[in-house]
């Protein structure tokens, strides 16, 4: 009897999934295997947030496998050991998994493949699990990534993706490989109260849904804060619930402007998997353009907290953050506009912000998150490194009525439309009864700073 195990980590579905098709194909009976590694808990991955939802795919997966006679074993420890442990244990000769792109998925690898070998076991490493387009597949003359998306994303348009391939009908596990219990969703009280639900069938049921109602649409709305018309399909992308390739060739099947944009924002989340691939230092160091000047000291620490709870006195900023902290998700736009809040207004670094988002994010993952922040601060792969989002202007634009001003942020419920990006404004008795904070920075100054700070760097 021939059996292989499959390794999960950042693909936790069986629509589409290349090793468990490979593994399938090789062995008549395989180990769906998933590993809690206690390096994720010390490199502080596994927020409360991030766990609920990870709880939620595993249960989901198990759920599937299970209608398929089989079930997901799931283990606790170091990934190597652990991997070769479940080999041992089920007369394993393969192991399949998806291909990592961060510094800390590589060392994973590699630590796998030498004790594997060791073993006998041959691992078997599967790319455009993760993306669409595997990193490194498309890069420019002269060097290993593109730095610059439109030149890549013409690129990644003209390649050919593989097949999708279906569910499989049948799991056989092998009986007697032992497994722990599966984890339970954190305490309520770690949560945000909004949190959605995990798993693979509800990311295909809501991209169903969002597919027939708000793709056609999306390429006008996918700005309008109050109208709320994104996908939220992020948190499905980061732990693998849904296939980017899949979603990549179902958008382009329905075609249309909707779908296009659509097509466009998962060809970002290419791009950025290629330059951390490249340059996986830059998780935590600047990517392009070195700044060392950024502020610090008690100011900066209270203008931070004032940021973080919703309370900057910029309501498009405060709504914004508002909503991260009750839903653990945030509006892409608005992610835009607070990022640039941070870095560029209070001139503070981009670190401080990529680990608070982190800590809160249920999509939260190293790329988008510190690529994203990057872009934005400056000192990344945008490039107009000096642009800044003024939030009265943004929120004017995106959120002309103060609908989504009003629905995070209750004191300015009943301000005049006119009002609600700059209550400030209001006669001072109104103000002083609002209970809502004055800015903690003119606009002006804290341009005029950055352009100084950023002419001195």
């Amino acid at each position: 009897m021939t059996r292989a195990v499959v390794l999960f980590t950042s693909d936790l579905r069986l629509h589409d999934h290349p090793p468990l098709r490979a593994a399938l194909a090789a062995a008549e009976e395989v180990v769906p295997l998933f590993v809690r590694d206690p390096a994720v808990h010390a490199a502080g991955f596994d927020a409360p947030n991030r766990g609920a939802f990870l709880a939620d795919c595993l249960a989901d997966l198990d759920a599937s496998l299970r209608r398929r006679g089989g079930r997901l074993v799931l283990r606790g420890g170091p990934v190597a050991r652990e991997v070769g442990a479940v080999a041992a244990e089920s007369g394993a000769t393969e192991v399949h998994m998806a291909a990592a792109v961060t510094g800390f998925g590589h060392r994973r690898e590699e630590r796998l493949r030498e004790s594997l070998g060791a073993q006998g076991v041959v691992l078997h490493v599967h790319d455009t699990v993760v993306t669409a387009v595997a990193p490194g597949r498309v890069a420019p003359s002269g060097s290993d990534h593109y730095a610059v998306f439109t030149p890549y994303f013409r690129r990644w348009s003209a390649e050919r993706l593989r097949e999708v391939c279906p569910a499989p009908r049948a799991v056989p596990v092998p009986d007697g490989v032992r497994g722990e219990p599966l984890p339970p969703r954190p305490a309520p009280s770690l949560l945000s109260p909004g949190l959605p639900a995990g798993g693979e069938k509800a990311g295909r049921e809501r991209f169903a849904r969002w597919a027939r109602s708000g793709m056609p649409a999306y390429e006008d709305r996918q700005d309008d804060l109050a109208g709320d018309a994104t996908s939220r399909l992020s948190p499905f992308l980061h732990f693998g619930a849904l296939s980017a390739s899949e979603l990549v060739q179902r958008a382009r099947a329905q075609g249309g402007p909707g779908a296009e944009a659509f097509v466009r924002q998962l060809c970002w989340r290419d791009f950025h998997h290629q330059v951390l691939a490249a340059r996986p230092e830059a998780s935590a160091r600047d990517y392009r353009t070195r700044h060392d000047r950024w502020r610090t000291g008690q100011e900066a620490a209270e203008d931070v907290a004032a940021w973080r709870e919703g309370r900057t006195g910029y309501p498009v900023v405060d709504a914004a953050m508002r909503q991260l902290r009750h839903e653990g998700w945030m509006h892409n736009r608005a992610r835009l506009l607070t990022a640039s809040f941070l870095t560029k207004t209070l001139y503070v670094d981009w670190r401080i912000g990529a680990r608070h988002f982190l800590a809160l994010l249920v999509d939260g993952d190293i790329v988008n998150n510190q690529l994203n922040w990057q872009w934005v601060a400056g000192t990344g792969t945008d490039t107009r490194p000096h642009r800044v989002l003024n939030p009265v202007v943004q929120g004017r634009r995106f959120d002309p009525r103060g609908t989504y001003v009003r629905r995070w942020v209750p004191e300015l419920r009943d301000v005049e439309d006119r009002f609600v990006h700059e209550p400030w404004r209001l006669p001072e008795d109104r103000r002083a009864r609002l209970g809502y904070p004055a800015p903690v920075i003119d606009l002006s100054d804290g341009l005029a700073r950055f352009r100084h700070a950023r002419g001195r760097d």
